[in-house]
């Protein structure tokens, strides 16, 4: 694992912030990353088990999101999105990434097959999943990370315009034109 030289980090505590954190995990401090962790993994936790009901999935997948903030922490910058939505954005990409590995027989599965209750998407898969591989994926990818971010938070995740807002540190006011904007956008790009 190659690491950029940082300067000095200063110890971290309950009271750094998520930006300093990330600083921190940069550098390679495995405390930070478990205050990260410690942040964040119960509300990820609750936010995916809305979109899938395998506890097994969400649990792996939250657990590469944290492996995946070690490894590319470093490439996290202060202009980028807020450090919550950077980290539900990668924990939404690894839970599609589960959803389509072996265990999830409904992707490769014949059409003979009687469908298990266990293995029977739900419908909150089946539309992550259309949106990581049909034409809205691509057109998301497309937007800017605030737009993006935003759209995700209110379209995919279920978060009200205020919620989103509160999340992301921006004014309410602030996150209805970005969503303007984004919603412009996506129908220019999908049209």
């Amino acid at each position: 694992m190659r690491r950029r030289i940082q300067p000095p980090v200063i110890p971290v505590s309950e009271q750094s912030s998520d930006i300093q954190l990330l600083h921190a995990v940069a550098a390679g401090d495995t405390a930070a990353l478990r205050l990260l962790h410690h942040r964040h993994a119960a509300w990820l936790r609750a936010r995916l088990r809305r979109r899938c009901a395998d506890p097994d999935v969400v649990d792996a997948a939250i657990q590469d999101t944290f492996v995946a903030v070690w490894r590319d922490a470093i490439s996290y910058g202060e202009t980028a999105a807020d450090p919550a939505a950077w980290i539900w954005t990668i924990a939404v990409r690894r839970l599609v990434s589960a959803l389509r590995g072996p265990a999830h027989r409904w992707l490769s599965g014949s059409a003979d097959e009687i469908p298990d209750i266990a293995t029977t998407p739900s419908a909150e898969e089946l539309v992550l999943l259309g949106v990581e591989h049909g034409a809205l994926g691509p057109a998301l990818d497309r937007l800017s990370p605030e737009l993006r971010s935003l759209i995700e938070a209110t379209a995919l995740d279920g978060l009200t315009v205020r919620e989103a807002a509160k999340l992301f540190g921006i004014p309410e006011g602030t996150a209805k034109t970005r969503l303007m904007r984004a919603r412009i956008r996506l129908r220019e790009l999908l049209a």
